[in-house]
């Protein structure tokens, strides 16, 4: 039997009354292309052909258009106007906004070279949020705590969720990753007998392969209770849980001495305003001959995530340039031994991403629901567009005490199998 309450008798009366609004609300006003073909103008004349709600077409850019962006009601179009990168990320995943084209190059065609005073009026500057003790755990529960059912549906066989290194333009992803672990290790020349402390850990993949392949015995670090509880169980069935120990706690807590210092993928979560403080977690923590690596995504000059990125996806992260990662080595006394970029190796390795997410899209659906899976195709299309036109970079700086003269001689090291 139905619980519906009765229609009202001027139920037609009503239901044309709606069907008014509707056709108000999806009218298009003069401002409205007016307004618009100024933003366009201002945002560098994308190629994008912008769709009004009824139907009227806008486009001020050159040649064929990569794509067209179509708006569902005016509201979603004031929206972006506002605030172009939380207007935009929060239209497509409501589903306000609908891309007819390629999402990635749809994005791309979205980032066209603009004056800084237009860059700084419409992608204005916001704080993230803190990344305190109490801050740090809600912040990384909110994105690396979905499942671990989630991830394993797109990341490698290994779980690592960070910039892969491809030796080869053929290599997998599965054997970039490896050669990333490899790669990262070479650069602190780990050796048998060593202790490594690793700050951010993720799913304790690269703990356990500097232990099984280089010998060395690690404490790991993450406040990710579901990372870490994979990470212990990979460990015992490895064997290696005498060898490796993964500690639930935060990067603040490390205490002990070790040789080395690693992190990779755990800075774009502290901030700024603790660069200090984690150069003190590793001053106390290396002794004379330490060394350290940090593997982290950074800009080409101080800018905050993009705006609905932040909101959404990942809260109080922040890229940090190389000038404001000194930070973490200046007041320490700690010398910068090596840097290297791998930004296109991140372009790759979130294309590779993208890929296997939209051939499991319908998985992650009946895990969560169609609005999270727009937002995780926006969030790894943009990824991938922000590296290949450069608005990240992938950083990885190697340091080690000023006076330190007991490193490798050249960087032959990096590149063979010697001390595997």
């Amino acid at each position: 039997m139905s619980t519906s309450p009765p229609l009202p008798s001027n139920a037609a009366a009503v239901t044309g009354q709606a069907r008014t609004i509707d056709a108000a609300r999806a009218r298009s006003l003069p401002v409205d292309r007016l307004l618009l073909r100024a933003f366009l103008r201002a945002a560098g004349r994308p190629p994008l052909r912008c769709i009004l709600p009824d139907g009227e077409a806008v486009y001020v850019g050159d040649g064929e258009p990569v794509g067209d962006v179509r708006f569902a009601d005016r509201a979603t179009l004031y929206h972006v106007l506002r605030a172009p990168e939380i207007g935009f990320g929060e239209g497509y995943t409501d589903g306000r906004i609908e891309i007819d084209g390629d999402l990635t190059e749809v994005v791309a065609a979205a980032y066209q070279p603009v004056a800084t005073w237009v860059e700084r009026l419409v992608f204005r500057a916001r704080r993230p949020r803190r990344n305190s003790h109490r801050g740090a755990r809600h912040n990384i529960h909110r994105h690396y705590d979905l499942g671990n059912a989630f991830y394993r549906l797109w990341l490698d066989a290994r779980m690592l969720y960070t910039c892969a290194y491809y030796p080869t333009p053929d290599a997998t992803l599965e054997e970039a990753q490896v050669a990333k672990m490899h790669h990262v290790c070479r650069k602190l020349a780990l050796r048998p007998g060593e202790r490594v402390v690793e700050a951010g850990c993720g799913w304790g993949t690269l703990a356990l392969h500097m232990a099984r392949h280089y010998g060395v015995h690690v404490r790991a670090f993450n406040i990710s209770r579901e990372q870490i509880a994979f990470a212990r169980a990979q460990a015992a069935r490895a064997g290696l849980a005498a060898q490796v120990e993964f500690i639930e706690d935060d990067y603040r807590n490390v205490s002990g001495t070790y040789d080395c210092f690693m992190s990779v993928g755990m800075l774009e979560h502290v901030g700024p305003d603790h660069y200090r403080e984690l150069g003190a977690v590793i001053d106390r923590c290396l002794p004379a001959h330490g060394r350290g690596l940090i593997h982290s995504i950074g800009r080409g000059r101080p800018a905050r995530l993009n705006a609905w990125v932040e909101k959404h996806i990942f809260p109080g992260a922040y890229p940090p340039t190389l000038r404001q990662m000194m930070e973490i080595f200046e007041p320490f006394r700690f010398a910068v031994h090596d840097v290297e970029n791998l930004r296109l190796h991140y372009e790759r390795t979130a294309a590779e991403w993208l890929a296997r997410f939209e051939r499991h899209a319908g998985a992650v659906r009946a895990m969560f629901d169609e609005r999270f899976v727009r937002a995780w195709r926006l969030y790894l299309a943009g990824t991938t567009v922000a590296f290949r036109l450069g608005l990240l970079q992938l950083f990885q700086v190697v340091f080690g005490r000023d006076r330190f003269n007991g490193g490798p001689w050249t960087r032959a090291h990096v590149y063979t199998d010697a001390g595997r």
